[in-house]
């Protein structure tokens, strides 16, 4: 696959603003579930830890999106800013989905980011953890896509 190197500003060093942008786009390509789209945001050679997975480069992250989005279906993803400094981001988030038995979970969890100069994400590490939902519990009501912007955050939502 031959993707080319691109630049994704906001730049580091991060202000408050540029790091609450900078989640709120990722918040974004995640939940338009577009593995291709959503890998360019990260350096070719990009380095992942999402639980206890390892991956590494464009093709790696993109297969991992490809099965983790057939997977967990009806997918909607909540992303706040925990602390940022210099090149690092870290962020908690929540995410809603369910299986092929229509089950489903509100997964939790922390990623802690690492930018390039160009704003691209070299690095990515993820812990999460699922908790099996009852369907009248969820909490995340919008149509596929972006979250609207009037739709209450992780910290509205007591989460």
């Amino acid at each position: 696959m031959n993707i080319i190197h691109n630049s994704r500003p906001p730049y580091p060093p991060f202000t408050l603003d540029s790091a609450i942008q900078k989640v709120r786009m990722a918040e974004d390509a995640w939940n338009n579930q577009d593995p291709k789209s959503v890998a360019l945001a990260y350096t070719i050679d990009s380095q992942w830890r999402n639980r206890n997975e390892f991956h590494r480069g464009h093709e790696q992250i993109i297969k991992f999106l490809t099965n983790k989005w057939s997977k967990e279906q009806e997918y909607r993803l909540i992303k706040e800013l925990w602390c940022f400094e210099s090149n690092r981001i870290a962020v908690r988030f929540a995410y809603e989905w369910h299986n092929d038995q229509l089950e489903w979970f509100r997964s939790y969890g922390n990623e802690n980011w690492e930018f390039d100069p160009n704003g691209l994400m070299q690095r990515r590490y993820a812990s999460i953890n699922d908790l099996s939902i009852n369907e009248y519990d969820r909490k995340f009501h919008w149509p596929k896509g972006v979250r609207p912007y009037d739709h209450p955050g992780l910290t509205d939502l007591q989460l």
